[in-house]
């Protein structure tokens, strides 16, 4: 339905991005945005189907949003999650002007070093270097898909956490306790542990290497 009505109804300046069965639409005009909302709604109706209210939202975002806000003496923009980020109005430093920002949404941030805690407390009595050879794949697919320019705090965040994550799954191995020291777990985190480069420059960066 949006390619259509966009094609056929809007005014102004629509664009879609869709995943799956999310999806963020842009709008030139406001009221085109309204437009849609409600013969969406109604579409979906006639199937006995309805939108995800908590996921539904029209926002003012963008280039003028920040200036056009400030204008009207209104608060900031509100920010949005889409494919694990959260997309905020920003400005570049050197010169002021518009920036899309994105982070990692921290919910999804904070589930996934649940999720390798589990994992290392569940291993720890392997060979470190088999679960090294996991935390490599695992933290390299998560680097080269969240490592975008600005998230660098993130990125960083994540790789701390596992490393201390890791170490105290491995001291657990032991009555001991801190028999399994920080000097020793340099050397694995030097072979395992991928480092938190930026691994997608913008655009102009990118086409002049």
């Amino acid at each position: 339905m949006g390619f259509q009505w966009r094609n056929r109804h809007a005014r102004g300046e629509v664009y879609i991005v869709r995943y799956a069965d999310d999806f963020v639409i842009g709008f030139q005009y406001k009221s085109d945005g309204n437009r849609l909302k409600y013969e969406l709604t109604k579409r979906l109706a006639a199937f006995s189907l309805s939108l995800n209210e908590s996921k539904t939202h029209l926002i003012e975002f963008g280039r003028f949003a920040s200036l056009n806000r400030r204008q009207r003496k209104q608060s900031k923009p509100k920010t949005f999650d889409f494919l694990g980020f959260t997309h905020i109005c920003s400005v570049r430093r050197n010169d002021g002007q518009f920036k899309l920002l994105r982070l990692s949404i921290k919910k999804r941030l904070r589930a996934k070093l649940r999720h390798i805690k589990e994992v290392l407390m569940k291993t720890r009595h392997k060979s470190p270097y088999v679960v090294g050879q996991w935390l490599k794949r695992a933290l390299t697919g998560y680097f080269n898909y969240f490592a975008v320019p600005d998230n660098g705090q993130s990125i960083r965040t994540m790789r701390t956490e596992v490393c201390k994550l890791w170490i105290k799954a491995l001291r657990r191995r032991s009555q001991k306790g801190k028999s399994f020291n920080w000097q020793r777990m340099k050397g694995l985190i030097w072979i395992f542990i991928p480092h938190t480069r930026n691994r997608h420059p913008y655009p102009s960066q990118r086409l002049t290497l």
